[in-house]
């Protein structure tokens, strides 16, 4: 297996997972910087990588797997870590939104890809929009959310953390909608499956009916 530059980026992001986790803990009052100085870097590498997959054609069937692992990784740990550092009910709803739907839509992706219909489920310009939005409230919260740290400690702490909120829950939101649109383009597939497995259960056996000797 040949390992192209966009892979070895992925890979760089997700190494980039525990780093995120010890900065993020570190007893200094600095690591709320360096917690979303991590993160931003991670979000370029994604961007790169994808840009250089297209620019130069250094697809592969790894890195395609790969990529959208990374990504679901580097957000969730990152929310937990908000979540963690901010431990209240609506922050914890919004994780709670955002991990959901991407566990969903995986596993929909997964299973129309094992019918053969995988493009019917691919990205939509919502789901970018989304995850723009996401990125920047996340950048946002971890850096004005420090366990070792008040937000008003930090420099301009308290906005950027009421910006980082409210995007997050404008991301939740669009995260629905996204997934709402998944589901009603696989709706279709959903139903015939169905269908074929009520009729084919339906179907008597082909001994029922039949003479004994």
């Amino acid at each position: 297996m040949k390992l192209t530059v966009p892979t070895w980026l992925t890979l760089l992001r997700i190494v980039m997972i525990p780093v995120l986790i010890l900065v993020f803990y570190l007893p200094f009052r600095w690591t709320n910087f360096a917690a979303a100085a991590v993160f931003a870097l991670a979000a370029i590498t994604d961007w790169l990588d994808g840009w250089i997959a297209r620019r130069y054609q250094q697809h592969s069937a790894f890195g395609a797997f790969l990529d959208p692992v990374a990504d679901k990784l580097m957000v969730a740990v990152a929310l937990f870590l908000i979540v963690q550092g901010h431990p209240t009910s609506w922050m914890a709803c919004w994780a709670s939104v955002i991990v959901g739907r991407e566990i969903a839509v995986s596993a929909l992706r997964e299973w129309m890809a094992e019918i053969g219909q995988r493009a019917k489920v691919k990205v939509a310009m919502i789901g970018k929009i989304k995850t723009t939005v996401q990125m920047v409230a996340l950048l946002c919260l971890l850096y004005s959310v420090n366990p070792h740290q008040p937000r008003g400690e930090i420099w301009m702490g308290n906005t950027v953390f009421h910006i980082g909120d409210w995007m997050l829950a404008i991301a939740a939101l669009l995260t629905l909608w996204s997934g709402l649109q998944y589901l009603y383009a696989a709706w279709p597939a959903l139903r015939a499956d169905e269908q074929a497995a009520t009729k084919q259960k339906g179907e008597p056996h082909p001994e029922v009916g039949l003479p004994r000797d």
